[in-house]
């Protein structure tokens, strides 16, 4: 399959193949002395593994050539023996990164950092004071008289005592909803009000408990956050296997 038939079926392009001889042009500027045979050894050793074409020849790839670029700098710059460099392309390949401050450094984990779907701490904070009345709420979110009716009897709508929904009632309805497409009624939405109930009765034994800055609201948002985050890990670890 050519690129552009790739291209028009929507998949990748294949990766574009490299005789050994364009790989040592490609390197050879930065690396005078390297050659076929070193080329081979490093393949011997594992570091590096081309594609071989029905006939035997050998072909390189974009990311073969980096890679070689990656080990022969390890052994130039770094004094790395092939061990280490061995462990350090393997922990590349396990998507650790090269440190930023450190050209020389071993391969680190990613730094951790706030997931953008996950609501901060001033997010949960109290949001705009809206009061719907049961007909706004199905308008806006597009749910009918009995899912409404069953997310009120299964605990995950709760009017206040005038009958109306406050602000967060608009994105509870609409994602039950979204879900109501799947096949997903109300009724199996019943364990997210019971873990809801669950972590804001663990934000309230930690408040209880420990002190902290700023005001309990505050605290209470930063905790719930950071509960919200662990929830969202969980499941997307889950979602890999």
């Amino acid at each position: 399959m050519t690129a552009g038939t790739a291209a028009a079926d929507g998949a990748a392009p294949a990766p574009r193949r490299l005789t050994i001889g364009k790989v040592l042009a490609a390197l050879s500027e930065d690396f005078p002395d390297v050659s076929a045979s070193k080329i081979r050894f490093l393949e011997a050793e594992g570091l590096v593994q081309p594609h071989r074409t029905a006939s035997g020849y050998r072909t390189y790839t974009e990311d073969d050539v980096r890679r070689l670029r990656y080990v022969l700098t390890a052994q130039r710059d770094r004094y790395w023996p092939l061990k280490v460099i061995r462990e350090a392309l393997d922990a590349l390949d396990r998507g650790l990164t090269d440190p930023a401050d450190d050209p020389g450094g071993r391969p680190e984990p990613p730094t951790p950092t706030v997931d953008p779907e996950v609501p901060s701490s001033v997010d949960l904070l109290p949001g705009p004071v809206v009061s719907l009345t049961g007909p706004e709420l199905r308008a806006a979110t597009g749910i009918d008289r009995d899912t409404m009716h069953a997310l009120e009897t299964y605990g995950l709508l709760q009017a206040d005592e005038r009958g109306h929904f406050g602000h967060e009632a608009l994105a509870i309805g609409a994602a039950a909803r979204t879900l109501s497409d799947h096949g997903l009624e109300p009724r199996h939405l019943r364990p997210f009000r019971t873990a809801a109930d669950r972590e804001i009765g663990l934000v309230d034994q930690v408040l209880a408990t420990r002190r902290g800055s700023g005001t309990r609201q505050e605290r209470a948002a930063e905790i719930a956050s950071a509960c919200i985050a662990l929830h969202v890990a969980l499941v997307r670890a889950g979602l890999r296997r």
